[in-house]
Formats: C-alpha cells, structure tokens, sequence
C-alpha cells in the first residue's frame, strides 16, 4: 500500500496542474514588538490565510475525498498565523514553531530569524491567542469512536479528548445505548467490564436524577462515577472533521511565505524576498507532528520543492493522531491511544514483530529529493512515560537501529518531558506547574533547555552553511547502555525509603485497530474499539550508576554533571487511578543527604553533598569548571553557562547559615 502511495502521488504531482497553495491571506494587526536595550527591532504581524487542496493530489488525507468541494473542485480550510518580522538585521531564516495544542507566541530572536506559528489543529475552538485551523466536514460518514476518562466524580461526564486543551468529541449517531458500550475497569491491566445499557444515558444528570435530560455530548451514569475507575465509552459517531488538512496547511503557508510575491488577490506577502532557509521545531505533540508531516511527504510544496530545509523533532516519541477518522491529536499515550504504531525510524526497518513490513520516516521525501536535515532531541521522559524505545532499538529490541546522514540524534540523560519547568539548581526538586499530576517524589530539576538552545543554533548553521553539528550521542545497545526497566538491571542503589523503577514504565501495547488502519501511516479509520491487544512490545531504559543518575550515550547538563541528587525519568502516581504506577510523563528527584552524618543515619549509599563538594565554594568551583567545559565543547552558550553559574553562588547548596 506505502509502495502504491508514493507511486501515485509522484505521478499525480507530474500530471495534475491543480496544486494546492494559499489562496489569500489577511493581516489583521501589524505592531511593534516591545524592545529590550540592544535588541534588534522587529515587528509581530497576525491574521489569518485561506488555501485548498486538491483531494487527488492530497488523497493521503484521510476522508478528504468526502470532504465538500469548491466550484473548482477543491477543498478549503483556513487558519490563523503569527510572524514575528526583524525590521533590520534579519539572518534569512524563517523559524517555524509548531504550536502544542494552540499555544505559542512569536517575538524577537537574538539572531535575526523570523519567527512563525499557525494553526493546525482543527478541533481546536478559536479563542484569544489560540493558533487554530477550519477544515471541513465530511458529512454523512459515520464510524467507531472512543472516549475514555478516569478520576470521574458525580454522575455526568462531559465528552472530551485530549490533555492540555480538551476537545470536544464526535457526536453519537443516536442517542440509544443499546448502539454504545460503557465499560469500567479498576486498572489498565484488568478487563473491561461492561456496564449495562439500562444504568447509563448519553444525557445530563447535574440538574435531574437519572436518567436526566438527553444530551449526545454527556454521559449519565445511575449511581454515579467511582473516582477509582476508568470509564470507556465505544459508539458509533458521525460527521468526523477532515483533520489531517492540518498538514497540507502548514506546508503551504510556509511555501507561500518562502516564494510567493502576493495572494491570488494580489495581497503581498509579508515576507517576500526575505526567506532563504526554513527551520522547523516542534515539542512533545507538536514534535510528533513534525514526524508526521515528513512522513506523509508533506515536505514538498506544490511546485515540487522542499518546504522545510530542517526539522527539529522535540521530546517527540511518537507520530501525532491526526491523520485518523475522529482522531484525537491531543492526546499522550495513555490505555488504547495510536501513536506509537506509525513508522518509528529515520532508516527502513523491518518491523516483523507486528507484521507492518520494512518502513521508514523518510521513505517519501527520499523518493522526491526533498528530506530536510533532522536533529531530533529527547531525554529519559520519553523512553520511561511515552514509548520510545522502538524508535532506538526496534520492536524486537534485538540490535541498534541505524540513522542516515542527514540526521543527528541527542540524548539529555535524567531529564523530565522537556527538562525543568524552572531550569535551575534545586535542593527540594522543581515546582508543580498548573495540571501537573500529584506524584510521590518532587518533581525533577534538571534542565535541557540550555543544551537545546545551543544545539538549534547548530541546526541552523547546518541548514545555511553546510557545517555540520557534532555526532550523534543517545544511549546504544552496541555500547551496553540500555536494558530492561527493572532495578537488577538498571544497576539501581537501595535508596531507603525511595521507590524503585520497576513497574514505573508505561508499556508498548501492540494494538489491533482493524483492517481499515495504516499501521505504517497512522492513518485511516480505526474500525475495532477499544482495539485488542496482541502483545506487550519490550522496551529498553539507560542504565544508572551508583547515584541512580544515567549513564551512557547523551549530551548531560552541567546539572547532571555535578548532581544535587537523582534525576529520574520516572515517578510515581501518588493518588487516584493508576496510583502506585507510573506518574504521567513527569520525572522524579531524590535529593542527596547535606552532610556525611546524616547519609549514614539514613542508610543512603549515595555520598553526601558534603562528600562530594565540601563547601558552597567548592560546589561553586566545580559548576565553573564544569560550565567552561561545556562551553568549549560547545554544548552550551556562554551567557547560559554565566547565568548557572550566577545561580550557583547565590544557591543554599553547603552554605553556611
């Protein structure tokens, strides 16, 4: 079918005149960015652009064939934009920030590049400062739905999906329960118990008992929800939202901001003649995305050219959902969620463990000559909370899994998704920050932000010179770094009191969504809800020294370089479904004893920070020599490494009261 696709898709780029393309855009409010002293001056530009695409052309999208056409015989979207312009000064690159789930702002950039966002996600409501996309219905389909919820209280649940930004989800096709399954479950590893369709309702129970007033966008449950219980409804929904339109709107702004002169309108292009390389990054959801669109071939424009000259997959594990009948985009990999069964690998595997055939991330854009440079970054978080292992080692996690030339992989050892929320030195772990779940240990401090800043500079540098970032450093099998999730293998100290790994990994389910999936894709519809289970997928986890602190292949912080204490990819749930388990994708911090005396009361056999520094000035003098170090090697910018060490001799770390 992959075969078949590229195929036709060559073939119709040859033979089809009918392109898609931005057909007008509308800047709203063009304003002056607020300026700090030495900045260069820059202008923030917003609105909105309207395109269409041709569904032979983009026959990869899922239902677009079912999408209403235009006169011309075309479908459109729209969808909102943000640019922050230099006025002088400017580096020639366009930066473009793929929002997570709306969010994202552009400002002034140190060095010159203009800075883009828009929207994508199309299930997404417009709302202030929210980066959204329209894409049509496809009215009158109908298929499976799934909506899953847990830490329910009361008696009527509000259908939504996704985390951070909930979205509504499809409406049911009837209202009748008999048409729908509610099940409950006490864990994700117990069975599904059914609920019987004379003690639920698609209706609201908040202002009349059961079985309330008819509503298709709530359940009502007789007795109410158990806080202790996962719920999940299967039904037949309708009218699903062309999603995957997402794709083709990304790729063709910034086409139309790379070479356009003006709309079909004859409204200019706010950045004509001022692009000369294009860059690409995005985090977490917006990293998948990024996948994705490789993936699919969205990296070529109308014309045949490549639209992103680099790509910068973040903390990205997975391919994003979107590309699906009633997809849910916003998701994270929790119970029966697709993501992880797209293809996983910049080199064709051989995925034989889940029959899906021999694939890769840049089969397509090979075929057309248009694969940007790729660094891709991601930390502990990844491997332990959102399924990356495969993307290392394979489904059989037998042996390494090459990388091409064009890519460069990096690693940050012992860091939460996405590294500090604060980024700084820390005794007592990082603060909660707004929605984070309520996890046993503190969250984790250590930081990548600083690494990232220097290591998408190389990517620029790569993109618009030529010269190379450094190689490649993630943890590899041939160098024994990775093993299984357990403390036997880990090499994991006996830290008294302090959990252990075991267990806290989330596992890789093979799922069975039906014969209407593209496994390699991540497209499609899914026509088997909740989706069977075919197997446990086996993951693999760095390996930790005496400290717990991961050793092997990565870029560490200085943070992690001279340790306050243990950095985890993992924690534990401390309350609610699931507790005991894993914590979401927030990481852990076990913090080192202050003096000798006091490890040993413990029992800790990790060395005290008193054993390890002295005093503040010696743990001063090691961040500095650590920090200068990193700066030479050139995995961390000078004005970084200056600000951790300003941290450092203002931090409590020994000081004397």
């Amino acid at each position: 079918m992959r075969s078949a696709l590229l195929l036709g898709g060559a073939l119709l780029a040859l033979a089809s005149g009918a392109q898609a393309r931005v057909t007008a855009i509308h800047v709203e409010t063009r304003t002056p960015a607020p300026l700090t002293p030495g900045e260069r001056p820059y202008e923030i530009i917003t609105g909105t652009f309207e395109g269409d695409v041709s569904p032979q052309r983009d026959a990869i999208i899922t239902d677009i064939a079912q999408a209403p056409r235009q006169p011309n015989g075309r479908v459109a979207y729209s969808a909102t934009f943000a640019i922050a312009r230099p006025l002088k000064g400017g580096s020639g690159v366009l930066f473009y920030d793929v929002p997570n789930r709306g969010n994202g702002k552009v400002g002034p950039d140190e060095d010159g590049h203009i800075r883009v966002i828009s929207g994508w996600q199309g299930d997404l409501a417009p709302a202030p400062g929210v980066q959204t996309a329209t894409v049509p219905t496809a009215k009158g389909l109908t298929g499976l739905a799934l909506a899953r919820a847990t830490d329910l209280a009361g008696s009527t649940w509000g259908l939504t999906g996704g985390i951070g930004r909930p979205v509504p989800r499809p409406l049911p096709v009837d209202l009748d329960p008999a048409h729908a399954r509610l099940y409950r479950q006490g864990s994700d590893a117990a069975p599904l118990q059914p609920i019987p369709p004379d003690q639920w309702a698609f209706a609201d129970c908040r202002a009349a008992p059961f079985p309330g007033t008819p509503d298709p966008a709530r359940i009502c449950l007789k007795g109410g929800f158990d806080p202790g219980q996962a719920y999940t409804l299967v039904y037949q929904a309708r009218d699903p939202l062309v999603l995957g339109i997402g794709f083709a709107a990304t790729r063709d702004l910034v086409a139309f901001l790379r070479h356009a002169r003006t709309d079909d309108h004859g409204t200019p292009n706010p950045l004509a003649g001022q692009v000369r390389w294009s860059v690409v990054s995005g985090t977490s959801q917006s990293g998948n995305f990024v996948k994705s669109f490789i993936n699919l071939g969205f990296n070529q424009d109308e014309t045949g050219a490549r639209v992103f000259d680099g790509a910068n997959p973040n903390i990205a594990a997975r391919q994003v959902p979107l590309n699906l009948r009633f997809a849910v985009p916003g998701g994270a990999a929790t119970l029966f969620e697709p993501g992880s069964e797209g293809t996983l690998w910049w080199t064709r595997y051989a995925d034989t463990l889940r029959g899906r055939g021999r694939h890769s991330l840049l089969d397509r854009c090979s075929a057309t000559h248009t694969c940007p440079k790729i660094m891709e970054t991601f930390g502990s978080t990844e491997l332990w909370g959102l399924r990356l292992s495969p993307a290392l080692v394979g489904t059989d996690a037998r042996a390494d899994v090459p990388i091409t030339a064009n890519v460069r992989r990096y690693y940050f050892p012992g860091v939460t998704h996405g590294g500090s929320y604060t980024g700084g030195i820390s005794l007592d772990g990082d603060k909660p920050w707004p929605g984070a779940p309520v996890c046993v240990l503190p969250n984790n401090p250590n930081p990548s932000l600083p690494t990232m800043r220097a290591l998408l500079k190389r990517l620029v540098q790569w993109v618009s010179t030529g010269r190379p970032p450094p190689p490649s450093q993630y943890p590899t099998l041939a160098h024994g770094d990775l093993v299984a999730p357990t403390a036997a293998t880990m090499g994991w100290p006996a830290i008294p009191g302090a959990p252990v790994p075991d267990g806290k990994l989330n596992e890789l389910l093979d799922y069975d969504y039906g014969p209407g999936f593209d496994y390699p894709d991540l497209s499609g519809v899914i026509t088997r809800q909740p989706p069977a289970i075919r197997r446990t997928i086996r993951s693999l986890v760095p390996r930790v020294d005496g400290d717990g602190n991961e050793l092997g292949g990565g870029v560490p912080s200085v943070q992690h370089l001279v340790p306050l204490g243990t950095y985890l990819g993992w924690n534990v749930l401390a309350h609610g479904y699931g507790a005991g388990g894993p914590c979401g994708f927030a990481g852990g911090f076990i913090p080192f004893a202050v003096t000798r005396a006091e490890r040993l009361a413990k029992g800790d056999p990790r060395p005290s920070l008193e054993e390890r520094y002295g005093t503040h000035a010696g743990f001063v003098a090691r961040i500095k020599a650590v920090a200068a170090r990193r700066v030479k090697e050139g995995w961390l910018l000078p004005d970084d490494a200056a600000r951790l060490v300003a941290e450092a001799e203002t931090s409590p770390v020994l000081r004397q009261p």
